[in-house]
């Protein structure tokens, strides 16, 4: 028995247009992201989903909620798929962080697991977004669950399901805005990566996954 997880990046936000670090601040889709989000939930619909779950943050929150209502299904929240916690990065730029913090700032650019500035661990990202997909997996086994997330989230908490080193992880491009990972899982083979980056906006810029 095969179950398939859709690892799916919230639309994009104000702050995801500005280049300013998000984390776990609750930032709300703008009118791209809400379009977006329309668009991928009529791609994502035809692939009939058996369950949905989403971030409790608007801007994944929402982004589910368009497909809830192409499907009539009802979204299900876990904040173990929140957005990696960027402690005193949260608000600033990233030229700001540059600038204000570099030696963080060169750690993250390293992909370094601890940054400081109580900015969270990769390995603890890493751990609390896997436990929220296998939990995922678990709401429709043999069929297809739809997990509405984040970037730097999504990225991690697969490469923690798929068992690889954070310099592995590193290899994997960033998420687009409403872009998604399509994952399988069976008691063979455990957790494969199925497609990677797979979307209706492939031609516009990626912001950073903060």
């Amino acid at each position: 028995m095969t179950t398939r997880v859709i690892v799916w990046r919230h639309g994009n936000t104000d702050w995801n247009a500005g280049g300013r670090v998000q984390g776990q601040t609750d930032v709300p889709l703008n009118d791209l992201g809400r379009r977006q989000a329309a668009e991928a939930a009529t791609l994502l619909a035809a692939l009939q989903p058996d369950a949905i779950v989403a971030s409790d943050l608007r801007r994944a929150a929402d982004t589910a909620a368009a497909l809830a209502a192409v499907t009539g299904q009802t979204v299900s929240h876990d904040q173990r798929l929140r957005e990696r916690f960027f402690g005193a990065w949260q608000g600033l730029t990233t030229a700001e962080v540059a600038a204000q913090r570099p030696e963080e700032f060169a750690r993250w650019r390293a992909g370094e697991d601890v940054v400081g500035g109580d900015v969270e661990t990769l390995d603890d990202l890493g751990k609390r977004v896997a436990d929220g997909l296998q939990d995922a997996a678990r709401l429709a086994p043999g069929g297809l669950v739809v997990a509405a997330t984040h970037g730097a989230a999504a990225r991690q908490g697969i490469g923690h399901l798929l068992g690889w080193p954070i310099q592995q992880v590193r290899t994997l491009r960033a998420l687009q805005n409403c872009h998604w990972v399509e994952l399988t899982s069976d008691d063979d083979r455990g957790w494969q990566l199925s497609a990677y980056n797979v979307g209706a906006f492939s031609d516009r810029p990626v912001p950073p996954p903060v």
